[in-house]
């Protein structure tokens, strides 16, 4: 059961980056209402993952190293697990930010002329590159240190158990945001 809750986030990690990479073909061919579809996807499940970090992962890492020793010597102090959760939780505002400012643009293009749509278009395409550089950056942190920690500061059980409380934060979603629903979406 060691390092399942760590798993399970890096999985999904791995889902949104596929459907990254769908969007960014959408968005690549200029197709607008796909690429909106696809947007939204990816916005509600980025939320989603953010949602099982904040209210299940960065809680109870934080809890668990106030109640426990840095003695080992790949666990990190309160104060640098407070400093790493609260640059992922800048990224994950910026992410949610620039999300929201391209689901806006594809709204507003779908009925413009080509000249609007093509505009749109290319913003879209350059707030999504932003999103991604730094996500790529993101995700590796959290990989290798906020997730690596889980295996460090909690016994077996308690994994056992954040694992249960992500995965229904991760599974708590409308139906049209499952994997399977994205998968077959053109």
């Amino acid at each position: 059961m060691k390092k399942e809750a760590s798993r399970r986030l890096a999985e999904d990690h791995l889902a949104l980056d596929q459907l990254l990479g769908l969007l960014k073909s959408a968005l690549h061919a200029g197709d607008v209402e796909v690429s909106h579809t696809r947007l939204d996807l990816f916005w509600a499940r980025l939320a989603v993952h953010i949602r099982a970090e904040h209210l299940q992962l960065f809680p109870a890492v934080i809890d668990r190293l106030t109640h426990t020793s840095s003695a080992k010597t790949l666990v990190p102090t309160l104060r640098e697990a407070r400093s790493t959760i609260e640059n992922l939780q800048a990224d994950h505002d910026f992410f949610m930010h620039k999300l929201a400012k391209a689901i806006g643009i594809l709204r507003s293009i779908s009925a413009g002329d080509r000249a609007t749509v093509d505009k749109g278009m290319n913003t879209v395409r350059i707030l999504m590159n932003e999103v991604e550089k730094r996500l790529m950056s993101h995700n590796h942190l959290e990989e290798n240190q906020i997730y690596a920690w889980v295996a460090d500061v909690f016994t077996e059980q308690e994994q056992a158990e954040l694992t249960n409380r992500i995965s229904i934060e991760l599974d708590y979603r409308p139906p049209r945001f499952s994997l399977e629903a994205w998968m077959t979406r053109p």
